[in-house]
């Protein structure tokens, strides 16, 4: 194992001193302005999720005569206006109404966006100011409707910071743009494993190394060099982008905050691209090493692309599912795992979770390689056990 290791580490540091050194590794990093618009059309990807994000539940805290006036007023407004354009209402029972008790429920209940207190001729509406300004018109309907006044009601006003409802919305768009993030890299880098393998197996140089240094090791190598050489460009494009973000200036507070946390946060995307890196590009090691042609590696690894965004529309879609089987479906999955998982950082503060999925994702990792190993060693050195059964017939038979 130590052998294989020092191995490994040598044909790292020579492919990845080879690939940072190039002329080519300069036109590299200027590679995402080309995809740049791609990922801007690919935002119309979140309307359903936004959808899911955005749907308001208002808590009633009035009296029970005056909630079934009020629920009734809705049911009338909802045949002119539209249900989808009111919000959804729920009673809250046995319920002080309490300013005290009001900031405690919209702390604690993620799914309430505001609470109507009071009464019907003096209604008091607590929320954050987002969700305050947005439904403050509808509910004054709903009040005037339900109190039968033809009169204007005021409805005074509480803003709290920050609701759980709203703290639950910037999570989900924090897992959003994780998973974004996550899959644009590694669609863009996880390639390149692919043809620095075809390009040595043509030039015979991959034979050579075969020769001296154990196949595990070799594969070992070039996936770390490749995985170095991602990091490196992704270290530029974030000094490139975070320098131009400072120039142009910005709320920086306004950010949504994942649940773990900003600087886990950041660490976790980084693991994560780097587990889900290594799956696509031990992957590929196996195309490689069964193909033979540049036109064979286009044929072979098409199916993997496209598997790619089914693996990443998995994970996409499970955002707002959290516990649900599509989403333990998309945990579990080895190759849609780190995108799912960096959904559940921005959303869980549970940091355990995290240290199992890293260890299965590691593990899958190296049964790829090895059955890539064995692939290479039988279509390409042709030192499986199909070659030595092969070559055992021949001695016996002659030919």
């Amino acid at each position: 194992m130590i052998e294989t290791i020092r191995a490994a580490f040598v044909i790292a540091r020579r492919d990845f001193a080879a690939i940072i050194f190039s002329k080519s590794f300069f036109f590299f990093l200027l590679g995402p302005l080309f995809p740049l618009g791609i990922g801007i059309a690919a935002g119309g990807l979140g309307s359903q999720v936004s959808r899911d994000i955005d749907n308001p539940v208002i808590g009633i805290a009035l009296s029970p005569a005056e909630t079934e006036m009020l629920l009734a007023a809705r049911t009338r407004l909802s045949g002119s206006l539209g249900s989808q354009s009111l919000p959804d209402m729920v009673v809250l029972e046995d319920f002080s109404g309490e300013e005290a008790d009001i900031l405690a429920k919209l702390d604690s209940e993620k799914s309430l966006n505001a609470i109507l207190s009071g009464s019907l001729a003096k209604p008091v509406l607590t929320g954050s100011k987002r969700d305050v300004d947005k439904w403050r018109g509808k509910i004054t309907l709903l009040v005037e409707t339900a109190s039968s006044q033809l009169a204007e009601v005021e409805i005074e006003t509480r803003l709290v910071g920050q609701t759980g409802s709203s703290s639950e919305r910037g999570q989900l768009l924090t897992a959003q743009a994780g998973q974004a993030i996550l899959i644009l890299l590694t669609m863009i880098l996880a390639g390149m494993v692919l043809s620095n393998l075809v390009e040595e197996k043509t030039n015979k140089i991959i034979e050579i190394l075969a020769a001296a240094i154990p196949m595990d090791a070799i594969f070992l190598g070039k996936l770390f060099a490749m995985l170095g050489m991602a990091l490196v460009g992704i270290a530029v494009w974030s000094t490139v982008g975070f320098s131009i973000a400072l120039l142009v200036g910005g709320n920086w507070a306004a950010l949504p905050s994942p649940a773990v946390g900003w600087p886990l946060f950041g660490l976790l995307m980084i693991l994560y691209f780097s587990m889900a890196y290594l799956l696509l590009g031990s992957l590929f090691l196996g195309i490689g090493a069964m193909a033979t042609t540049v036109r064979e590696v286009q044929t072979l690894s098409m199916p993997v692309t496209m598997g790619q965004l089914l693996v990443f529309f998995l994970a996409y879609s499970s955002i707002t599912k959290l516990g649900d089987p599509a989403e333990w479906l998309a945990v579990l999955f080895p190759f849609s795992s780190p995108f799912a998982m960096i959904a559940r950082a921005a959303q869980m503060d549970n940091i355990w979770q995290h240290g199992l999925a890293l260890v299965w994702q590691g593990i899958f990792t190296m049964i790829i390689i090895r059955f890539s190993v064995m692939l290479f060693r039988r279509n390409v050195m042709k030192s499986g056990q199909a070659a030595r059964k092969k070559s055992l017939l021949a001695r016996v038979t002659g030919k």
